[in-house]
């Protein structure tokens, strides 16, 4: 299975009295390896992250989101898990904590979509309550077929 989507991605993040709301609608890939879905896509300028390609790696109930290209990083969302993750910016490389306070996903061969609220700390301190959802679907399909095929029973 390797796949051409459309992706929406919804994310907000809240800093102290800062809170930032970002939503992309792009094209990617959508692919299985083994036991593992696999989405794909290039950052733009509306997210800040130009000349970025992003790959999520979802299975066994974590996603692992790796950025590479201009913004390198990875982070690891296991619910309830805290995971020791490397982000790197224009400023310099860090590494974070990450708790996933919540990981919803819901993929199959066709697309689907995942949810994750997670919270971030840098040197043991809170640095802000995130969140992001991600839809998946066949780039040939419209958005009234995938709404139909989204409520099949499983």
């Amino acid at each position: 299975m390797n796949k051409n989507v459309i992706i929406s991605v919804k994310g907000n993040q809240q800093y102290v009295d800062d809170k930032n709301s970002i939503e992309l609608v792009t094209q990617g890939k959508y692919y299985k390896k083994g036991d593992h879905y696999f989405i794909t896509y290039k950052e733009t300028e509306i997210t800040g992250m130009e000349g970025t390609t992003t790959t999520l790696k979802i299975g066994d109930g974590k996603i692992t989101l790796m950025r590479f290209g201009q913004n390198n990083s990875q982070l690891i969302f296991e619910k309830g898990q805290k995971h020791l993750c490397y982000y790197e910016t224009e400023y310099g490389s860090f590494t974070v904590g990450v708790f996933s306070n919540d990981v919803n996903i819901n993929l199959d061969d066709y697309g689907g979509e995942i949810a994750v609220d997670y919270s971030l700390e840098i040197d043991h301190a809170k640095a802000g309550e995130n969140d992001f959802y991600l839809q998946i679907r066949e780039a040939n399909l419209t958005n009234d077929q995938f709404s139909r095929d989204s409520e099949k029973p499983n």
